[in-house]
């Protein structure tokens, strides 16, 4: 089949770069985005961060210049709500209107999960998932105010190192006892929450919320150790839900997310699906995987445009994330649940350091605190057998040790 016609359902960071790497790669037909957003593709991490700080505006945020959307005849629609794909013709249907395609992109991300609420002051209760909530969030911190945030995750986190650096009184609750344990481990999840008690959060671990209501005196907790958090406002940070309602109304395959295949293809032909929405094989887990990180979605969704345009192409490496907290950079490259030994790297006092997660000895994941270099060197050296004693020794070059296992 020839493909004309690409129409994106979503208008995000996968419809993006599935434009970018379309035209790059050659094609020259038609390239239609479909945003339920009133806003142009933009950039999500920084909403957390330097724009939720007032450090960046809102054109700062642009994924795609005007000048290269019209020099590569890019259709950008937003504040259109697509309810379906009919598969059979990869017709798109959406309020007021359709529109034909050759193939079909499912780019649909995801929503917060939500925490219930009573009292007449719902305004008080933030999520942070687009600019619109980023916006109205950073109206609430104000030098003095005071912030709960429910959810001890990257994304709280970062909610509450950028609230510290405005004056804002910070209080977190975490539900689990231990902060990041289950992505970081026991040791690096205590050092992280060490670093927001320094810089003066308030961090509950083994803290849930039984109630929270809202009024004109601002927002009240009651937690599950039988505590009362009184803040101004209150960020919800809990989690995603994946926004797979089109695909199932269009009757494609839905479990924990769209499922695809290990290049995007959903059960039906020339409909793909990526980044936070789709469940994708992964042949290095032998399993269906969600992933929902930025540089996921930049690779899935150029793996996509390939697949669109008959070139072979496959991204199956293993995780990596960053998160920028106060004055440090947090950087972690692939999966710590069944590492049986811990190598550090650096002096963790110093606040400068990385930690290797081995099973056997074979290296799962890696993490580091301001050394983004030993995780770039770490991503090569994921899946390989390792010397622990040579890992931990600063004066090894890892890109020698990876050189040496590549050779042998």
């Amino acid at each position: 089949m020839t493909v004309r016609t690409v129409v994106t359902v979503g208008a995000g960071q996968v419809a993006a770069v599935a434009a970018r790497t379309l035209r790059r790669r050659g094609f020259d037909g038609r390239i239609v985005l479909l945003g339920d957003e009133p806003h142009e593709p933009y950039q999500r991490p920084p909403l957390s961060k330097e724009f939720l700080a007032g450090r960046e505006g809102g054109e700062s945020l642009a994924l795609m210049t005007r000048k290269w959307l019209d020099a590569n005849d890019i259709d950008i629609r937003t504040g259109v709500a697509v309810q379906r794909v009919d598969t059979a013709t990869r017709t798109v249907e959406f309020d007021g209107g359709s529109l034909a395609a050759d193939a079909v992109i499912l780019a649909t991300g995801g929503r917060p999960r939500t925490l219930a609420s009573t009292g007449s002051r719902p305004d008080l209760v933030h999520y942070l998932r687009t600019l619109d909530d980023a916006t109205a969030l950073a109206a609430r911190l104000t030098p003095g105010s005071t912030l709960a945030v429910v959810g001890g995750g990257f994304i709280g986190l970062e909610i509450a190192a950028t609230a510290r650096s405005l004056g804002v009184s910070v209080t977190v609750l975490e539900q689990s006892d231990q902060l990041l344990g289950t992505v970081l481990g026991a040791r690096v999840g205590s050092y992280c929450a060490d670093l927001h008690r320094r810089n003066g959060v308030d961090l509950r671990t083994g803290t849930g919320v039984t109630s929270l209501t809202t009024s004109d005196a601002g927002v009240r907790i009651t937690t599950t150790t039988g505590d009362t958090i009184e803040a101004d406002a209150v960020v919800v940070g809990i989690g995603i839900v994946p926004n797979t309602e089109v695909a199932a109304a269009s009757g494609l395959a839905v479990d924990g997310g769209i499922v695809v295949d290990a290049v995007g293809r959903t059960s039906a032909e020339h409909v793909y699906a990526a980044g936070d929405v789709a469940s994708r094989f992964s042949p290095r887990a032998g399993r269906h995987i969600r992933v929902e990180h930025f540089d996921n979605a930049n690779r899935q969704a150029a793996v996509v445009a390939d697949t669109i345009v008959g070139r072979q192409s496959l991204s199956d490496d293993p995780h990596w994330f960053w998160s920028d907290q106060y004055d440090s950079n947090i950087q972690f490259a692939g999966t710590a649940s069944g590492a049986t030994e811990y190598i550090v790297r650096g002096d963790i006092d110093s606040g400068e350091f990385s930690v290797f997660y081995l099973t056997g000895d074979v290296l799962s994941a890696a993490f580091a605190m301001d050394r983004g270099e030993d995780i770039m060197a770490a991503r090569e050296l994921l899946g390989h057998r390792v010397d622990a004693v040579r890992l931990a020794d600063e004066d090894v070059d890892l890109w020698d040790m990876y050189e040496e296992v590549e050779s042998a």
